[in-house]
Formats: C-alpha cells, sequence, structure tokens
C-alpha cells in the first residue's frame, strides 16, 4: 500500500521537513501548499496582471492558490493540517474543513493550548498530534500495522 499526502498549514517552522525526512522508508508522497510566503500572496497579479486595491490582489492569488491546494487535497488519501503557534492560520481552517466535507482521513498537527480554539476542528479529524514525529508513526502504523518501538 502507498499513500499520498497532503501536508497543509502554517509555514513558519520546519514541521513538513521532519514528516517527510521520518517517512523516507514509507511509500508515501508528499505535496503541499505553496509555502514560499511572497509568491503565494503575489502569484495571481504576478500571471493575471496587477490590481490597484489590496482586496483584489488577494483575491487573485486566493483563487489561483485555490486551483493548487483543492487539487491537492482532493488527489490525497490523507490531509494532514498543521496549526503553528505564531499565527491564525485560517486558511489552514479552511483545508480541514474542505477535507472532512470531502470524507478525506484527517489529521491534525496542534499544540495542547489551542484544544479550546480547535475543538471542532479537533472533532473533525481521525487523529489529534501535537508532534511532527507523531504523524510519521500514525503514517507507519497506517502502512504497516506496527506500533512505534
Amino acid at each position: 500500500m502507498a499513500l499520498k499526502v497532503y501536508l497543509s498549514g502554517e509555514i513558519h517552522t520546519d514541521w513538513r521537513e521532519r514528516i517527510v525526512d521520518g517517512s523516507s522508508d514509507l511509500e508515501v508522497t508528499f505535496s503541499e501548499p505553496v509555502t514560499d510566503h511572497d509568491a503565494s500572496d503575489d502569484c495571481g497579479v504576478a500571471i493575471l496582471g496587477e490590481e490597484p486595491k489590496k482586496y483584489w490582489h488577494d483575491h487573485k492569488g486566493a483563487m489561483v492558490n485555490a486551483i493548487r491546494t483543492r487539487h491537492g487535497i482532493e488527489t490525497a488519501d490523507v490531509v494532514v493540517v498543521r496549526f503553528g503557534e505564531k499565527y491564525k492560520q485560517w486558511n489552514a481552517a479552511f483545508d480541514a474543513g474542505y477535507a472532512s466535507a470531502l470524507g478525506k482521513p484527517l489529521i491534525v498537527l496542534s499544540m495542547p493550548e489551542h484544544q479550546h480554539p480547535l475543538k471542532e476542528v479537533h472533532a473533525a479529524a481521525l487523529a489529534v498530534a501535537e508532534e511532527p514525529e507523531q504523524v510519521v508513526h500514525i503514517l507507519r502504523y497506517v502502512l504497516s500495522g506496527k506500533l512505534p518501538t
């Protein structure tokens, strides 16, 4: 068995690398949104033309990014959504809801102090982890039935 895993959420820490590196011996293919913050913000106007108002600048970027995000979530076998410490990731919450609406197995990666504000998102998840290594253990278990040693 092989898995396609979509990694959504905050872009300010190394959580993605820790999951990818920890899964190097597993049959897992990873995809993710564009994690270059400037490229993600400016893709719409860079491709489709400048906008004088910030709203339309952001709107164009959101629409172009949604093509990649929707494809990644729709084609994934498992969706992992990370909620970070520094910023409120509204897009991560949207991705978690979209994955849940599609019936995708959802793993949420968040900190204990966010238990209350994320209670609805956690309720939709099949697993709630605090560390990227726990996500690796979940993927290993799903693929092999082996528990961590």
